[in-house]
């Protein structure tokens, strides 16, 4: 009777999973074999198999100077926006974790990117930008400083995208961060103030190790949403000037919905996915041993 019972629970608990493995079949597992067949064969421009090429795609690729001009848009991308985010957050979640007076409409500030689309923050930073409308050439102006072309010059146009990222996902950093210091007990801030230390030397000796898995957790997110990021290239740029802006995953939709050529664009995608993976595990194989865990 026990091993019946315990049959009966197993197949209860394996239908209770079967719609999520659907989904999850359908959205996730299927798109990924496929991903993996098309990377081995030609495709014609309805995305139907012409041949089948062994892994020449994967060559084509890695002898091409535009792949590795992506891998190095991409990565700087990356580097100019997640240590940034990160600071950004945490200046903003200790200013608003204060106990002075009107910290909530700071808070409500702070948090605003968040309920944006990635459409409509890039509308309103592609304003601006503008070059001659735009509010930030209007301040350089009155600063006595020459415009930028912030979009349109090659040496700009990335650091403006990344500018324009960092604000977009400071709203779930800053909420994030905020909430991991309101879990922070207000009885070891104030033994360390007793014990005589300044907030400069307990922020860094007792609140930032407490503070990092949370940081660590957005670390590992942000990496891979920096390498995963599109909307805004294409809104903005659309990988130019001169392919500055040229990240990864437009490369992959330039290849598969623009050139048509559905095994490059697979191939690509495949090769974003083990970057993914391995940047992944490195976060989690050194920077996790300076994680505190309570």
């Amino acid at each position: 009777m026990k091993r019946l019972a315990s049959w009966r629970e197993n197949l209860l608990g394996y239908l209770f999973l079967m719609p999520s493995m659907l989904l999850f079949g359908i959205f996730l597992f299927y798109p990924l074999i496929r991903s993996v067949y098309l990377s081995f064969h030609l495709t014609d421009p309805r995305g139907r198999v012409a041949a089948f090429v062994g892994f020449d795609n994967y060559a084509g690729l890695f002898a091409s100077p535009v792949f590795w001009n992506s891998i190095k848009v991409t990565f700087l991308y990356a580097l100019y926006t997640v240590p940034v985010g990160l600071a950004l957050g945490l200046a903003t979640a200790a200013l608003a974790h204060s106990k002075l007076r009107g910290m909530r409409v700071f808070q409500f500030i702070f948090s605003m990117p968040v309920a944006m689309s990635v459409s409509t923050s890039s509308v309103i930073w592609m304003i601006l930008f503008h070059p001659t409308m735009g509010m930030l050439n209007y301040g350089l102006d009155l600063l006595g400083l020459p415009p930028v072309q912030w979009l349109t010059d090659a040496g700009s146009s990335l650091l403006s995208v990344s500018m324009m990222t960092v604000w977009m996902n400071s709203g779930l950093i800053f909420i994030v961060l905020l909430s991991g210091l309101q879990g922070i007990p207000d009885d070891l801030i104030e033994s360390a103030r007793v014990d005589g230390a300044g907030p400069i030397r307990t922020f860094i000796r007792i609140v930032l190790p407490l503070l990092s898995p949370t940081v660590f957790f957005l670390a590992v997110l942000s990496v891979m949403n920096a390498l995963q990021s599109f909307g805004q290239i294409h809104i903005l740029t659309k990988g130019g000037p001169a392919g500055s802006t040229d990240v990864f995953v437009y490369s992959i939709y330039r290849e598969a919905f623009v050139n048509y050529q559905f095994g490059t664009g697979s191939a690509l995608s495949l090769v974003l996915f083990v970057l993914i993976l391995a940047l992944t595990a490195i976060q989690f194989l050194f920077l996790e041993k300076k994680v505190h865990y309570q």
